[in-house]
């Protein structure tokens, strides 16, 4: 890192644009580009804590596919945006938690993006994990759309609009988030994270049927509970599962693992499985290799 660069100045944000970092949020988009008027754009979350980044390669290589699947040229390699990520990581001091997103946008095209037009801009900001206190949830009358009439492989900005209604919908009634079904009826996820339920200690989770995203975080807890012998199906779920289920938590970037204690009327506590899996996965992830930890 140069040592001409201030280094945590304010304890926000910096963003990389046009071949340089800046302190704080930065102007990327004007007012004709497609970026902007018509969202054409994808990013990608990941996490930085306790001195690692765990999955940051597989959050870099899905921005880069979210932007093929967007009609988007990925300008940036998976490989050179966990650089970048990392010389970001470094402004800040090291007991910082941060969440990363890089982002590909249109800057040029009408209605259809042009690729050659692709513009990139990476952010981190100062972020902290949430504590695993619980949260409420409950039915939305919104649903995901379907893969026939939504770019939803993608991770893209012009799906969050419903994302938001969702949560808009679900605060309004006085819980903290949605619980959304898919085109067909069967629940899909919860407006901001991946749902799993337990029932007489089998992990259970909606099947990835190309209406929500299988996120990241909800992967590598599946693999990690099916190591330490835990039964984990992928299936259709419905919301009267989801009601009476033993447990009920949530997986995703921003909260990693958090408990569910309340759906619509019924309070529940936090379980063995959903503290299993917390456990796991913030042991596997400060287990991580990080380039700012030294080799033993």
């Amino acid at each position: 890192m140069p040592q001409n660069i201030q280094k945590d100045p304010s304890g926000t944000s910096w963003t990389w644009y046009d071949g340089a970092w800046h302190v704080g949020p930065v102007k990327i988009m004007d007012a004709i580009g497609p970026g902007s008027w018509l969202a054409s754009s994808v990013f990608d979350g990941a996490r930085y804590f306790d001195g690692v980044a765990p999955d940051l390669d597989l959050h870099c290589q899905r921005v880069v596919a979210s932007a093929a699947q967007f009609g988007l040229k990925a300008i940036k390699s998976a490989d050179e945006i966990a650089a970048l990520a990392w010389e970001g990581i470094e402004r800040y001091a090291r007991d910082r938690s941060l969440y990363i997103r890089p982002m590909f946008f249109a800057g040029s095209g009408f209605l259809i993006p042009d690729p050659d037009g692709t513009e990139f801009a990476l952010v981190l900001e100062v972020m902290e994990i949430p504590e695993p206190t619980g949260f409420s949830a409950c039915l939305t009358r919104f649903r995901r759309p379907s893969p026939e009439s939504a770019v939803t492989g993608a991770k893209a900005g012009a799906l969050y609009p419903n994302v938001a209604r969702c949560l808009a919908e679900a605060l309004d009634k006085g819980f903290d988030n949605a619980i959304v079904l898919d085109g067909n009826g069967n629940v899909a996820e919860f407006a901001t994270a991946n749902l799993f339920l337990v029932r007489d200690g089998v992990a259970v989770t909606p099947a990835a049927n190309g209406t929500f995203l299988a996120g990241i975080t909800r992967l590598r807890v599946m693999a990690l509970l099916r190591e330490a012998g835990i039964a984990v199906e992928e299936r259709r779920v419905t919301f009267d599962e989801v009601k009476a289920a033993d447990e009920v938590f949530s997986t995703g970037n921003y909260g990693k693992v958090l408990p569910c204690n309340r759906v619509e009327d019924r309070d529940m506590q936090p379980g063995p499985v959903y503290r299993q899996a917390r456990e796991l996965y913030f042991g596997w992830a400060r287990s991580q290799p990080s380039p700012l930890r030294p080799a033993a």
